[in-house]
C-alpha cells in the first residue's frame, strides 16, 4: 500500500504540475485548464500547475464586488468530499507528499503529534474561517479585496509557487519585499516541523483538510473496519502516523486514509471499501 500511494501520489503531482515551459521561464499557465480546480492544496501560482487550487478559487470568488454565494467552489468540495472525503489529502494532495517525504528524513526522534493536539487540531478550522472565508471577505488592500490565506500562509504557495517563479523571473526578485521574507519563514516553520512531527500542516493549519474532514463519516470511499474479526491487537494504532484509535479510523475528521493501518493488521479486519 505505501509503494502505491507513493506512487500515485508522484504521479498526481507530476501530471498536475507538469506544466515545464512554465518553470523554465517563470511564467504562470493561463490557459483553459486554468479554469478548473483539482482537489488538492495545489498553488495556481506554481508556473507548473495546469489547474487551480480550491481554495484559491473559494478566495477568488468570495474576492468578487458584493456578496455572492460561491456555488462553483462549494460544489467542488461537495462532489469530492462526498466521494473521497480525506482520502485526496492522504493520495492527491502535493504538499501533502512534501511532508511525507520530509518526515521520512531520518533525523530528530519522530512525533505523530503536538503537544496540546486536542487543541490545536482546530487550528485549520480557525484559518477556514478567519482567513479563507471572513478574510476574503472583509480585508482590503488598496480598493481590491485580499486572498488572505494565499497571501500571508500558505506555505504550499511560496515552495510551488513563489520560490520557482523569482528563481525564473529576474523582474519579480527585485519586488520582493517583508511579505515573501514572512511566507518564506512560514514554510521553513512548517518544513523543521514535517521533519519531526506527521504533517503538521496537514493536521493544524490546512483549511481544505478541514473541509474535507467534514465528509469523512460519510464519503463513498471508506476504510471499513471487521468489528467480529477485530482481535484489538493494536496494531492498526500503533501504524497510524495520526495517532487514530481504531473506533476513529476512516470515520475520524482526522484520518487521511493513508491506508497504513489497512497494511498493518495481520486479521485483515481493515480494507478499504465504498460505503455501505
Amino acid at each position: 500500500m505505501k509503494r502505491l500511494r507513493l506512487t500515485v501520489q508522484l504521479l498526481f503531482t507530476i501530471v498536475t504540475n507538469g506544466y515545464m515551459y512554465g518553470f523554465l521561464n517563470g511564467k504562470i499557465y493561463r490557459g483553459s485548464l486554468k479554469y478548473a480546480c483539482v482537489p488538492g492544496l495545489n498553488c495556481y501560482s506554481c508556473p507548473g500547475a495546469i489547474a487551480a487550487c480550491p481554495i484559491g478559487a473559494l478566495q477568488a470568488l468570495l474576492n468578487q464586488k458584493g456578496f455572492q454565494i460561491p456555488f462553483a467552489a462549494l460544489g467542488f468540495f461537495f462532489l469530492f468530499g462526498s466521494l473521497l472525503g480525506r482520502f485526496v489529502c492522504g493520495w492527491l494532495c502535493p504538499f501533502g507528499l512534501v511532508q511525507d517525504l520530509l518526515h521520512k528524513i531520518p533525523v530528530f526522534k519522530k512525533k505523530k503529534r503536538l503537544p496540546c493536539h486536542h487543541v490545536l487540531k482546530y487550528g485549520k478550522y480557525a484559518v477556514l474561517v478567519f482567513l479563507v472565508c471572513a478574510g476574503s471577505l472583509f480585508l482590503f488592500g488598496g480598493l481590491a479585496k485580499v486572498p488572505a490565506f494565499c497571501k500571508y500562509l500558505c506555505p504550499s504557495g511560496t515552495l510551488f509557487g513563489a520560490i520557482p517563479l523569482l528563481s525564473a523571473n529576474e523582474g519579480l526578485r527585485s519586488q520582493a519585499g517583508g511579505l515573501f521574507l514572512w511566507k518564506l519563514g512560514v514554510l521553513l516553520g512548517v518544513v523543521l516541523l514535517s521533519i519531526k512531527i506527521y504533517r503538521p500542516f496537514c493536521q493544524y493549519l490546512c483549511p481544505l483538510g478541514a473541509v474535507y474532514g467534514w465528509f469523512n463519516r460519510f464519503s463513498l470511499v471508506q476504510i471499513h473496519w471487521e468489528r467480529d474479526l477485530c482481535t484489538s491487537c493494536g496494531a492498526c494504532e500503533r501504524a497510524c502516523p495520526l495517532a487514530l484509535s481504531r473506533q476513529e479510523i476512516s470515520r475520524s475528521a482526522e484520518c487521511i486514509r493513508c491506508g497504513q493501518c489497512v497494511d498493518a493488521c495481520p486479521e485483515k479486519c481493515l480494507r478499504f471499501s465504498a460505503k455501505r
